[in-house]
């Protein structure tokens, strides 16, 4: 399996996460030869990725894959694959709201959408879970202008606006049907908005929750009981055995420091995100929202749908809204701002198979 010796490639960061940005077209379809080829662009397995794109850190080893689509709610699919840093896996059982932010600015510089003269608006369908969102982004004259004035914490500096809105999710938002769950001897709420994830109070693990990410990765009692609450999330979630995989998230909730509605820390799902991930977030909006959820007492909720999510490197503004329906409990609206960047366009060169790679 040798793979191409070259592939078109564009890095991106997308809100607070960096990606390697593909067409479909331009890699193997098989999946076997996509994910090993993957590897070797990506770096991976090396704890440093010394040798190919990957950052050395979740946030920055990741992969979105586009084409168009055949759905007609969508201009583009979009792929999220998580290439794992020290192992040689890559894992498709999760979105990433962070790479979704340069996923219409990508579908226009690859010519899938015809940009409009100011503004452009892309339908975009999220392969990994089927679910659908909206991006629009300036495109002065027909080009994808990066540039702007808007700030988002955990990113120096400014870049345009990208306003990303989700529509109504059909389902229940409370995979296991209740408001909160005992979930490996603690009391939880298991919530999907987006991404899977479980909220915790971060006194319950007898944590603050204000911890520097670094600090709470290395607990190793702490660390013990997050991988014994995430094993029995995922079987309380209908998600099964999560040994392997990337989801649920863990989020420990705190009181709001500056402010905001709450503080948190998210495991994703051993290292702790140095901010959030949007989607994660949506999920964490949606769950402040439902009365009686852990979030009761420790949130903070403001008039109005917008919430201000805390987190290690400042916040993540969300505007999300629930209500109930025939099927329960679910998400009326949910929308973000996030910025993108292109940093470069061009061809990555893989390290060859006989790098040593499995």
């Amino acid at each position: 399996m040798t793979g191409p010796a070259e592939v078109r490639c564009m890095l991106m960061r997308g809100g607070t996460s960096k990606g390697a940005y593909f067409l479909a077209d331009d890699l193997p379809v098989e999946e076997t030869a996509r994910d090993e080829l993957l590897l070797r662009v990506i770096g991976s397995p090396d704890p440093r990725q010394i040798d190919g794109l990957g950052g050395a850190h979740p946030l920055t080893s990741k992969v979105a894959v586009v084409s168009p689509s055949a759905h007609p709610e969508a201009d583009v699919d979009y792929l999220f694959l998580q290439v794992a840093v020290d192992k040689a896996e890559v894992s498709d059982r999760q979105n990433c709201g962070n790479l979704l932010a340069g996923v219409g600015p990508f579908a226009v510089e690859r010519g899938l959408v015809r940009a409009g003269s100011s503004e452009t608006s892309v339908r975009i369908r999220m392969v990994n879970s089927g679910d659908f969102a909206m991006a629009t982004f300036p495109t002065p004259d027909g080009r994808v202008d990066y540039s702007g004035d808007t700030e988002i914490s955990g990113v120096p500096g400014s870049a345009a606006a990208i306003v990303i809105e989700f529509p109504p999710r059909e389902g229940q938002m409370l995979p296991t049907g209740n408001v909160r769950d005992a979930v490996g001897g603690i009391e939880g709420t298991c919530v999907d908005n987006g991404m899977p994830t479980v909220l915790i109070p971060a006194a319950a693990l007898d944590v603050t929750g204000q911890e520097a990410p670094e600090d709470l990765e290395s607990n190793r009692e702490l660390a013990a009981r997050i991988h014994e609450i995430r094993l029995a999330a995922g079987q309380l979630m209908g998600l099964g055995d999560v040994t392997d995989t990337t989801v649920p998230k863990l989020t420990l909730l705190s009181p709001p420091r500056h402010g905001g509605a709450v503080t948190t820390r998210t495991f994703i799902p051993a290292r702790v995100h140095t901010s959030i991930g949007v989607l994660g977030a949506a999920s964490v909006a949606a769950g402040l929202r439902i009365e009686g959820s852990v979030a009761q007492g420790i949130a903070v909720l403001p008039d109005g749908d917008r919430l201000r999510i805390e987190h290690p490197s400042g916040f993540t503004d969300i505007e999300s809204s629930v209500d109930r329906g025939q099927g329960g409990l679910r998400s009326r609206r949910t929308a973000v701002v996030r910025t993108a960047r292109k940093i470069f366009d061009g061809t990555v060169f893989p390290v060859p198979p006989t790098g040593g790679r499995s």
